[in-house]
């Protein structure tokens, strides 16, 4: 897969030019809408952390390639919506998607249920964009402590920066709460700007097309 190799070999000269050691940055090779042939054979050059944007499609992909593949670690990093959080549970060791006080409590209440919880990040809107998903800035470091009142697996905080502006203004920004509330996990940075995140600090970036090609007219 010449596709991964690239970005592979481009993270690990970010994380030398940063000064951070390599394999400190995990790749999500971000499969949404991607057909099952081109995820096999990133599967089969052995890469095993994948990234879903609907819990429905997740489950329809990968109930059968578990089957096939061991040492998956999926990934949620679009919307959920709370009625779908039992159903995410049972797919995705992590959730990125934590955007609002209801999703929290709703995967609060599920986790005792369960027993168990998906490692979360939260979602920051550090471009304070109406139309797009997220925490605000200023009420990030409350919903935080809101959900660590839930005993919450908080890892880290999420963000998408808005398309026109330049995203290191916008990862500086999330690594700066990240901080200020003792969070390590970063998932911050696409295919156009992931270079730029782990100069920043990103612990995940998330790139699609750049390793499976063009998606497929849906």
């Amino acid at each position: 897969m010449s596709g991964l190799a690239d970005i592979t070999a481009r993270i690990h000269a970010a994380e030398t030019k940063a000064g951070r050691s390599t394999g400190s940055t995990t790749l999500i090779a971000v499969s949404k809408v991607q057909p099952e042939d081109r995820v096999r054979a990133v599967l089969d050059a052995g890469h095993r952390t994948y990234g879903e944007n609907r819990v429905q499609e997740a489950t329809g992909r990968w109930t059968p390639l578990l089957e096939d593949y061991a040492g998956l670690d999926l990934h949620l990093i679009g919307p959920l919506q709370s009625n779908k959080v039992r159903q995410a549970f049972g797919l995705f060791q992590w959730i990125h998607s934590v955007d609002r006080p209801k999703l929290a409590k709703a995967i609060a209440r599920i986790a005792q249920e369960e027993g168990t919880c998906p490692g979360l990040f939260v979602q920051v809107n550090t471009g304070n964009e109406p139309q797009k998903a997220g925490i605000a800035p200023a009420e990030a470091d409350d919903f935080v402590a809101e959900c660590r009142a839930m005993d919450l697996p908080v890892a880290g905080l999420m963000c998408i920066p808005p398309a026109e502006e330049e995203a290191s203004l916008h990862f500086a920004l999330l690594a700066k709460i990240a901080a200020r509330n003792g969070l390590t996990g970063l998932s911050m940075g696409m295919s156009a700007d992931f270079e730029k995140a782990i100069a920043l600090g990103a612990t995940h970036v998330r790139v699609g097309s750049a390793i499976f090609g063009a998606r497929s007219p849906q």
